[in-house]
């Protein structure tokens, strides 16, 4: 029987011969394990991916699919490459077991399998697996799912690489303002309450929330996952946003609780997106002039009154369920703006703004924040 403080899981045994799976089969359940088998290797990649394993005891000499080749699939595939495997053999040869090590086993047993070998190895290779599963959730709280697994992925290295992406900025209009007359706790929970609609909108889209400061956050579409459509996603989820904000307000309006409005700026283009900071404190984050532009078109959304800017790159990918017109300029001492006349999404009825850049002139060509901004009307 397993100790209570035992490391135990679901395993799947792989093994063609019947006789040798119920042995290990039975031995693994003394141990207090949950086990399921499979006779040959495409068995075992089905069972893989429809049920959860913790650990897979997988034989390598079996016809049809081989140990190795399954081994090859499960390395291969990224909802299974972080999954313990143990190989199993009677040939005891160094090169085999350096084969599979090479390949991505966690540990290798030989048979006839020693019963203490295998509590150890089994155990080992379970403790293993919930370290990473841990390691897996504590990265999950501090960033995205994409960048997390970016980072479990390729491993911690500061450094970026050119992309064409899209990033937005949103912040709440005169939040210091709202906050003068609340307490600290109904201040943050107001801010908790606003995030958890806004996370749900952007990451609905396939956008990745890389910054929050204070009132304020950025976020990133197609990037660190390409998408060829992250413009259109952006402005979708851009719109999503004002509708929850409106469904917000209508709940504090019922209670009595602060009401607010957001303002939000998109821009895309050619960026520069990785990993920056020391070894002890890193974040993933963009920079370049799309960055700039996205910045400059939030704050230009206070001088137009309107709740969504875009520039006309971003404009130009847009689908047909948008539509995007003209408004007029503003002119200020930092940077020229061109506003634009309503972007609709023609299947709802919320309302945005949209931006066009332009070569600022003295700027050595740089592209700055000149835009025609546009917004979805109510049909």
């Amino acid at each position: 029987m397993a100790s209570p403080s035992a490391q135990t899981g679901n395993l799947l045994v792989v093994d063609d011969n019947r006789v040798n799976r119920l042995l290990l089969g039975r031995a693994l359940e003394q141990l207090g394990h949950t086990v399921t088998f499979a006779e040959h290797g495409r068995a075992a990649l089905d069972i893989l991916r429809q049920r959860p394993v913790d650990l897979v005891l997988l034989d390598i000499e079996m016809p049809e699919m081989d140990g190795y080749q399954v081994l090859e699939a499960v390395a291969a595939d990224p909802r299974l490459r972080d999954l313990p495997v143990v190989m199993m053999s009677s040939v005891e040869e160094v090169d085999s077991v350096a084969r599979c090590i090479e390949m991505g086993a966690e540990d290798y047993l030989f048979k006839p399998v020693n019963a203490v070998l295998l509590k150890a190895r089994v155990g080992a290779s379970l403790e293993k697996k919930r370290l990473r599963d841990q390691q897996r959730e504590l990265l999950g709280k501090f960033a995205t799912a994409e960048v997390a697994e970016e980072l479990l992925t390729t491993g911690l290295t500061l450094g970026g690489k050119h992309v064409e992406a899209t990033v937005m900025f949103s912040d709440i209009r005169s939040f210091s303002s709202l906050t003068e007359s609340r307490s600290p706790a109904e201040t943050i929970e107001l801010l908790n309450s606003y995030y958890t609609l806004m996370f749900d909108a952007i990451g609905g889209h396939g956008g990745v929330v890389n910054q929050i400061v204070g009132d304020g956050l950025m976020a990133i579409f197609g990037a660190p996952l390409p998408r060829d459509d992250h413009r259109e996603r952006a402005v979708h989820a851009a719109l999503d946003m004002l509708d929850l904000v409106d469904g917000f307000n209508r709940e504090q309006a019922l209670r009595g609780g602060a009401e607010i409005r957001i303002g939000i700026g998109i821009a895309s283009g050619p960026l520069i997106a990785g990993f920056t900071g020391t070894q002890q404190r890193v974040t993933y984050t963009c920079v370049g002039d799309t960055v700039n532009v996205a910045a400059h078109l939030e704050t230009h959304t206070k001088v137009l009154g309107r709740p969504i800017l875009i520039d006309e790159t971003t404009r130009n990918g847009l689908g047909d369920t948008i539509r995007v017109d003209s408004v007029r300029r503003v002119d200020r001492a930092a940077s020229d703006v061109i506003a634009s006349d309503a972007c609709e999404r023609r299947s709802t009825s919320t309302t945005t703004c949209c931006a066009r850049p332009r070569t600022w002139p003295g700027a050595s060509g740089r592209r700055r924040a000149e835009s025609s901004p546009s917004w979805p009307v109510r049909p």
